[in-house]
């Protein structure tokens, strides 16, 4: 791959890690077959006080739809299929969406295993506490090609690809906002306005936890949420991580920095954002991890 600003002759992998909403139930299921993965998940478990094995294999949408449940999950998933997927290799490049940059790190090498699942676990808990202080939520915006004039109490928390921007604030705003003439509006389904001001109450517990973290360099390019900014510093990007919690996620900037040959995978669950490369990168090549017969789809 060729990230803007970088020169290599060959494509570099890009591994994609997705974020909440990607989960299903039954989503760790497939990949506890793989050598090791079972421990991995036990050991996993016992550092989050969470049953992940349990609740990644018989768990119902309806319990995995809560932060703290989602987004250790998720970060298991995705590192049980990246590190078979690399089998002991470095990825060219890393691009996580919200929570999915903690795997993301993980795999860049700034990050270790254990510590980017304790770490999502402790995120879930947080958000879900910080969304449980007053009552928040988040539209997504239908139709929407530029961005609209926002009223006080609504802010941009998402912008995925063009035509796909999600905003959050106190839902006695949201309830009263009228949207701009063809543009429809539809609520999600989720404890609170992630990636908003509404997230404040929980930066100062998620930053003490990076806090204890060693710090150490990428070993490949991360292509950052904030920005698209693409960045190696270890120190900058476990901030970054902090800071992630009210800023928006900028996807569509994450993808305009991607330049040149580039091959992606979406990493376990894979598809919500394989979608979104296909619409606003449809020259790229991309496989999806959906179980683990496909890491050789993708050797």
């Amino acid at each position: 791959m060729l990230l803007a600003g970088h020169q290599h002759c060959r494509p570099v992998h890009l591994l994609l890690s997705p974020g909440q909403g990607a989960q299903s139930a039954g989503l760790l299921t497939p990949w506890l077959a793989l050598p090791g993965a079972a421990a991995a998940v036990r050991r996993w478990s016992a550092r989050t006080g969470l049953d992940l094995l349990s609740l990644g294999t018989a768990a119902p949408a309806d319990v995995l739809r809560r932060t703290e449940v989602a987004q250790p999950l998720l970060a298991a998933v995705a590192l049980l299929s990246g590190r078979a997927l690399l089998a002991g290799g470095e990825p060219g490049a890393v691009l996580g969406h919200s929570v999915g940059e903690l795997p993301a790190l993980a795999l860049a090498g700034v990050l270790d295993d254990d510590d980017a699942v304790a770490l999502a676990a402790g995120r879930g808990a947080l958000m879900a506490r910080a969304a449980a202080e007053r009552p928040t939520g988040m539209l997504a915006l239908l139709g929407a090609v530029d961005l609209p004039d926002l009223p006080p109490g609504i802010e941009l928390a998402t912008v995925n690809v063009a035509g796909q921007v999600v905003l959050g604030g106190a839902d006695e705003v949201l309830d009263r906002w009228v949207p701009p003439a063809g543009v429809r509006v539809r609520r999600l389904d989720v404890a609170g306005a992630f990636h908003t001001s509404a997230m404040a109450s929980a930066v100062e517990g998620f930053a003490a936890l990076v806090a204890d973290l060693p710090v150490r360099d990428a070993v490949c390019d991360v292509v950052a949420n904030a920005d698209g900014a693409v960045l190696r510093d270890g120190r900058v990007l476990l901030d970054r991580l902090v800071g992630q919690l009210t800023r928006p996620v900028r996807f569509d900037l994450c993808l305009a920095a991607l330049d040149g040959p580039t091959r992606a995978t979406e990493l376990a669950p894979a598809g919500v954002l394989a979608a979104l490369m296909k619409r606003a990168r449809p020259e790229l090549p991309l496989t999806r991890l959906t179980a683990p017969g496909d890491l050789l789809v993708d050797a």
